[in-house]
């Protein structure tokens, strides 16, 4: 072997272990036993956490801080409740929308059900400091699971919603995860400002019942991407796309050919920069457990050969980002010297990839959640559950 080849491998070896160096984990502002997290970051970019903290006798507080230099803001609350549905994989988020206004979701019981619970929404129009009376995000009055919500600012800048809804289910008989028989359905809905719902829709009439949503502003429109489910059981991964105030029919991104019967809690994640699109996801198909990621140059009109990016044993529960150069990256979790580990990798659409890098060690049960990850300007900030919500930022690799 020549000296070139051996420091190329040389190189490539030690990746992970320089960038190791630069992650820093940062004190995180939530309590013991907080869990939850999701990121989210404005324009200007400015970074958000948001969380739930369990206040007990079944009291639950959703919660967010401000990144401020190194640390977190003091954590404020956007809202409390004794009859949430509080979930490891349904879990609240928050967004800042194009005009600097906060809006926040989270899920309120709705029946004696364990899964009839709505989609509540809050706004803030003064940075946090007051939210705004809660309202459901949709008008069926079902007493059904309405849950796995993305929230995304519309291309008029007003807040849209998707979410999983159960409306046109039967609560006679259960699946192994509690759910009726019948249909779980994909809806969305445009939110203006003083609240009122418009341009309802139903964007696929059948779905994989508790898998996670995810949306994307591109320069033709709004994408979604989400878990389908085929009337054989298959379950990979389609997307839609809002195309000229009109929404596509669901199309694969690839297909995988996962046949579960059964839902894997497990979902997409999608991220857009004009009309370059990154999906990634977990794929079990053939019994071998995938994370894989792909990129579209048209919208997400059509999708390139996906790419396999983990590093052989991953758990999934996927985060992306589109970057300005095309590529992409991803975060996950990987099973690793008997416990786990919160990896992150940089991928080119030509399958060019970095080495992974690994953000922290972290467990893989269902109490670990999903990371999150966000960019502000040249620095990732992640956030992850371990006993409690914990954060880090590292330098966007090179």
């Amino acid at each position: 072997m020549n000296k070139l080849r051996i420091s190329s491998l040389l190189l490539v070896w030690l990746l992970p272990v320089l960038a190791l160096s630069q992650v820093r984990e940062m004190a995180s502002p939530a309590g013991a036993g907080s869990g939850q997290p999701n990121l989210t970051v404005s324009r200007d970019g400015k970074v958000y956490l948001s969380w739930i903290e369990r206040l007990g006798e079944g009291k639950a507080s959703l919660r967010f801080a401000v990144k401020e230099n190194d640390g977190w803001s003091a954590p404020r609350v956007i809202a409390e409740g004794s009859n949430w549905f509080v979930n490891w994989a349904d879990f609240p988020s928050m967004i800042v929308l194009p005009d600097g206004t906060l809006a926040a979701h989270w899920l309120v019981k709705s029946g004696p059900g364990t899964f009839d619970y709505d989609v509540t929404i809050s706004r803030s129009l003064d940075g946090g400091k007051t939210w705004s009376k809660p309202f459901v995000a949709h008008r069926d009055g079902v007493k059904a699971e309405h849950g796995f919500v993305s929230l995304f600012a519309a291309k008029d800048g007003q807040l849209a919603a998707v979410w999983l809804d159960g409306r046109e289910m039967t609560p006679g008989g259960k699946d192994d995860h509690g759910h009726g028989h019948g249909n779980m359905t994909l809806r969305y809905v445009k939110i203006k400002r003083d609240g009122t719902l418009t341009d309802e829709a139903k964007l696929d009439a059948r779905v994989c019942e508790c898998c996670q949503t995810s949306a994307a502003m591109t320069a033709e429109g709004a994408v979604v991407v989400y878990r389908d489910r085929s009337d054989e059981e298959m379950r990979d991964i389609s997307i839609v796309r809002l195309k000229a105030g009109k929404w596509t029919e669901p199309r694969a991104v690839h297909d995988d050919g996962w046949k579960l019967n059964g839902c894997p809690v497990n979902g997409p994640s999608v991220a857009a920069a004009g009309k370059q699109v990154a999906v990634a996801w977990y794929t079990g198909a053939g019994d071998k457990p995938q994370v894989r990621l792909a990129f579209s140059a048209d919208a997400g009109e059509s999708f390139g050969k996906p790419i396999t990016i983990d590093d052989g044993n991953p758990v999934g529960r996927v985060e992306t980002l589109m970057l300005s150069d095309g590529s992409a990256l991803v975060c996950w979790l990987e099973k690793a010297m008997g416990s786990g580990s919160v990896r992150v990798r940089r991928i080119y659409p030509d399958g060019k990839m970095y080495a992974s890098i690994a953000v922290a060690a972290n467990g893989t049960a269902r109490s670990n959640g999903f990371p999150q990850m966000v960019l502000s300007g040249k620095t990732l900030v992640f956030a992850w559950t371990a006993s409690r919500v914990m954060t880090a930022t590292m330098p966007l690799p090179n």
